[in-house]
């Protein structure tokens, strides 16, 4: 009875209206929600089944599932044909859906019950990832305002990296301005642009993604700032959302630790990782940071580490990173590696599958930078004008750090002081810098302290981050813990006074504490200032931080064995700091800091001997000029000793160097090359070389934009050289003028093995004596790079073997524009060739054939003529946008004139024709005559100094009836006469498109002269018509 009541309450059918908005059939909802969350779980993690299932696990799930009855064979064979894994998987997924709940909660219940990596990413991957942004969004977050430039068009997210073809030997051997002097904030080589979200991606659709990336870039240059943006883009999910945890390190946090295992490695920089082996194996896509190389306390050891593949053993933080860099540890992690170009040379090239490079400020990024930070007052223009007057802080400013020490010193200056105290050196600057930094107050959390006590304190902390800074260097150490600090007797309280703060950046991390300087150059600086003080009191050399060493006295002697360490240092790192050692000498250079680092007063008996001393070096260095010679050149420019520098610069500019280029003078041309961009934008050598001077010179000319060597009586011997010079890696040279030297087979063969893989974009070698084993060389040239765009070769003897090598490299070459064969002894057969060529070169804009008297017939341009070639020319210097076809002075006579005419009547692409003193004759004045009946596309026709005669005048004004194209006439001194005449004038009446037409030297008369003027007057006064 109880029964037959319930059934009768639950039947839909016998409820009452009312009860309708509020019945619920508890058994149906408590089945449906049950499936709900069956397929929500799939739903919820779909994603993460796809990302992190391998074929190992998946086919675990396909067993499990069959032996449970959860999927049939023909399923399970469903999912197994699917194709790749993520179909598979999509399968999977697709068909647990679609059956009953059980099949869920079995796919579920095995996943959630495996302790495999595989099923813990899956269960928590979500909270992981959450929990890992949020910390390091917290932890980088700090640093948004110090990396941000407010200015849109500079900052990163507006920037690209330039993909580059592993390091040039400047980068790997010399200092970091060097470097910049060299390139001056232009882009180097480089195989694209690369932005900051595609760096980790595939660059084409069948190669894979990098597993070692490497970012190079100079000190100060921002490379941090690059880490730092992208970690904050990557948590807010704006660029690499494939990648599944970033672990970011910095080297300053590594140099901290001794021996360690990977995983404890990860633990400790992020302790909310719980379990460090889920990040670190190869079902999850994680991104290892190393930042700084640079920075790194130990050398890495490629060849001598030993090899280790457990993430759980212990091993010297050395050993760690070069076996994971090596791929031995962590073979599926990516990591991207950042520091300076000199150091990323010790990682086998063979190791790192692509290589960036961030490129610095231009001369316009500078100006942009100025005037939108220092807007006020006009400030910007005037520091600008300042910059451009003194090459060498622009050559500075390249780096964006400096670009901000050197706009905060100058405006300070100018707020302060008259525009005409502004620094001229680097020396001047950077004790300008020190000098705001210290007057600026004393530290924060110090009760206030008398003008002397400041004083006393800031000086002493100055002398003691001197001496920090100098020994450091030495050690090429540029980060320092506090422990470091406290021995060189730094009160690390007053490292948060303004010139402590000035000067010092402060690193937190989660391992460890660590400070560097500003920039590196600061830290030169300051160890040039300790050096300054030190050496007029030491006893001792100041090289050997112990006093155990031989006794040194005075200042002179201390000079001198910097510079004798800085020559001797391979890798320039002690370059800038005998600079500033240098300018320090000079008054402005020690001026600002005068009082802080209590200077006797200075006769300037030191200036006038270092000068001397410099001098002497640059005299008695070896044959070559090197770079550590050049350095010479910088610190005279410090020391304000310029005589010579100036000398050496106007010469240049006026192209007098012939006979003045002794070895200073070769140093300073070295100097200028790197500092003033109009020096080495056109370096004009002509007439001031030989053989000796280019061996000494021959490292810097690498620097040259374009490069002027005519007029050298250059033989195959210095085109050996020559050719090393454009092979090099860091050859700038874009264009190459060597005409009129005397340069052979040999020479056009050395040469041309540089282009093979030089990036020269122009090559002049005209006036040489090259044939045709050299044009061979040469075509080969044009087959290989894919740079050239200009080859001039005229006046040389290549002959018509030649002219078919090129012939045949110019139907495959897709980048010359312009070419220059004249007077080359082409003959008929070389110039159909070239003609054949054009069919199907289609990118040649420029081609000069014109030949010496009597090389060719006709015949041979014909066929350029008739295969209506659309080739741009040079001519008489202008640039005329149509194909132009002279055959001046030479005698084709009337039958190469009829072979022309038999070509005009097809050609649509001739707008030029000169058959200047060709010998001919009525007969081809005839023909002619007949091809502009059909030709409506020539605009100009030159036939001065033949002999036309009366009948070909006559011919040719009957075509003028017909054709409307053509626009100047010339027929001066053709035998005319009065009778050819009146035909010119009929032909006047009837054409209106002439506007020029000479008839000088053709015995017209008074009578011919008249009717020539009544034709103008009645129907063509626009036309100018010389008699």
């Amino acid at each position: 009875m109880e029964k037959t009541h319930y059934d009768s309450i639950l039947d839909r059918s016998k409820r009452i209206t009312w009860q309708d908005d509020c019945y619920v059939d508890l058994q149906s909802t408590t089945s449906s929600q049950a499936e709900t969350e069956d397929l929500d779980w799939i739903q919820r993690y779909r994603d993460q089944l796809q990302s992190f299932i391998t074929p190992s696990f998946l086919g675990e799930i396909l067993t499990h599932m069959k032996n449970l009855d959860a999927l049939t064979s023909a399923e399970e064979t469903k999912i197994k044909q699917a194709g790749r894994l993520q179909d598979q998987i999509k399968m999977l997924t697709t068909v647990v859906a679609g059956k009953d709940s059980q099949s869920s909660d079995i796919l579920q219940s095995f996943i959630e019950s495996s302790d495999s990596h595989v099923a813990q990413l899956i269960i928590n991957h979500d909270i992981m990832i959450k929990e890992h942004k949020e910390v390091l969004l917290r932890r980088y977050e700090q640093y948004r305002d110090r990396d941000s430039i407010s200015c849109p068009k500079l900052n990163i997210s507006s920037r690209t990296l330039l993909l580059v073809d592993g390091l040039s030997d400047l980068q790997q051997k010399e200092h970091d301005l060097m470097q910049v002097g060299v390139t001056r904030g232009e882009k180097r080589n480089h195989l694209r642009q690369l932005g900051l979200a595609k760096l980790f991606e595939p660059l084409t659709r069948v190669s894979m993604p990098p597993r070692v990336s490497l970012t190079v870039g100079v000190a100060g240059i921002g490379k941090t700032t690059w880490v730092r943006h992208f970690i904050r883009q990557w948590c807010q999910g704006t660029i690499c959302t494939d990648i599944n945890f970033v672990l970011p390190f910095t080297f300053c946090e590594l140099n901290s630790l001794e021996k360690l295992s990977a995983e404890r490695l990860v633990k400790m920089a992020f302790p909310h990782i719980s379990d460090p082996s889920l990040v670190l194996n190869s079902s999850c896509r994680t991104l290892l940071i190393l930042d700084g190389l640079d920075e790194f306390r130990c050398k890495l050891n490629f060849a001598d580490a030993a090899s280790c593949n457990d993430p759980k053993k212990e091993m010297p933080i050395d050993d760690l990173v070069t076996n994971i860099i090596r791929g031995n540890l962590l073979p599926d992690i990516a990591v991207w590696v950042t520091c300076r170009p000199r150091v990323a040379s010790f990682i086998p090239g063979g190791l790192v599958d692509r290589v960036t490079e961030i490129p610095g400020f231009s001369p316009k990024d500078i100006e942009i930078f100025l005037n939108h930070h220092f807007s006020e007052k006009d400030f910007a223009g005037k520091i600008w004008s300042h910059l451009e007057s003194h090459k060498i802080l622009m050559v500075m400013c390249y780096i964006p750090c400096i670009c901000w020490i050197v706009a905060d010193t100058l405006l300070y200056i100018m707020q302060n002081e008259a525009q005409e105290s502004l620094p001229r050196t680097c020396t001047e600057l950077y004790a300008n810098f020190c000098s705001m930094k210290a007057e600026m107050g004393e530290p924060r959390g110090r009760e206030p302290v008398k003008m002397e006590q400041l004083h006393g304190s800031i000086r002493k902390l100055l002398g003691n981050l001197g001496r920090l800074a100098f020994y450091g260097l030495l050690k090429h150490k540029y980060t320092f813990s506090e422990q470091d600090l406290k021995n060189y007797g730094i009160d690390l309280l007053l490292t948060q006074s303004s010139l402590g703060v000035g000067v010092l950046v402060r690193e937190e991390s989660a391992i460890s504490t660590t400070y560097r300087f500003t920039h590196l150059t600061l830290q030169e600086f300051l160890a040039a200032t300790f050096y300054h003080v030190s050496s007029k009191r030491a006893i001792f050399d100041l090289f050997s931080e112990s006093s155990m060493s031989w006794p040194k006295i005075g200042f002179q002697n201390h000079f001198r064995s910097a510079f004798q360490h800085s020559q001797q240092a391979e890798d320039g790192h002690l370059d800038v700091f005998v600079r500033f050692l240098t300018g320090l000498l000079c008054p402005a250079g020690i001026k600002p800091l005068a009082g802080l680092l209590a200077l006797g007063k200075d006769d300037g008996s030191n200036k006038a001997w270092a000068a001397g001393f410099l001098q002497g070096l640059l005299v008695s260095g070896g044959a070559v000029v090197s770079l550590r010679a050049v350095n010479l050149a910088y610190c005279l420019h410090e020391l304000q000793h310029t005589e010579l520098l100036r000398s050496v610069e106007e010469d240049l500019r006026l192209g007098s160097l012939a006979g003045k280029l002794t070895r200073p003078h070769c140093v300073v041309l070295g100097y200028l090359l790197h500092v003033s961009p109009e020096c080495s934008e056109q370096t004009n050598l002509t007439a001031s070389l030989n053989v000796a001077t280019v061996k000494c010179l021959l490292p810097q000319l690498l620097y040259c934009g374009h490069l002027r060597l005519e007029n050298n009586h250059f033989k195959d011997d210095v085109m050996e050289l020559l050719g090393s010079l454009l092979s090099a890696k860091d050859c700038h040279i874009q264009k190459i003028s060597l005409a009129d030297n005397a340069i052979g087979n040999k020479g056009a063969k050395a040469l041309s093995r540089a282009l093979l893989v030089n990036l020269s974009k122009a090559s002049d070698g005209c006036n040489n004596a090259i044939e045709e084993e050299g044009a061979q060389s040469l075509a080969e040239v044009l087959q290989c790079n894919r740079k050239l765009v200009s080859l001039n070769i005229r006046k040389n003897t290549i002959a018509a073997g030649g002219a078919k090598r090129i012939a045949d490299a110019l139907k495959t070459n897709r980048t010359l524009t312009k070419l220059i064969l004249c007077s080359n002894q082409l003959g008929d057969k070389g110039t159909v060739a070239l003609a054949e060529a054009l069919t199907v070169n289609h990118t040649l804009l420029s081609l000069q054939l014109v030949p010496s008297p009597h090389e060719c017939s006709a015949n041979a341009f014909f066929n350029i003529v008739e295969y209506d070639i659309s080739v741009h020319t040079l001519w008489g210097g202008a640039c005329i946008s149509i194909f132009c076809c002279s055959l001046q002075e030479n005698a084709i006579g009337n039958e190469g004139v009829i072979f022309l005419a038999e070509a005009l009547k097809t050609n649509t692409s001739l707008r030029i024709l000169c058959l200047q003193g060709v010998s001919a004759g009525t007969s081809g004045a005839i023909k002619m005559a007949e091809a502009l009946m059909s030709n409506q596309t020539l605009q100009t026709l030159d036939l001065r100094g033949n002999t036309v005669g009366m009948e070909g005048a006559k011919a040719l004004a009957n075509a003028m009836k017909f054709n409307r194209s053509l626009k100047s006439l010339n027929l001066q001194e053709n035998s005319l006469g009065m009778d050819g005449a009146i035909f010119i004038a009929t032909a006047l009446k009837g054409n209106h498109q002439l506007t020029y037409i000479n008839l000088q030297g053709n015995g017209i008369g008074e009578s011919g002269a008249k009717v020539i003027s009544d034709a103008i007057r009645a129907s063509a006064s626009g036309c100018v018509v010389d008699i």
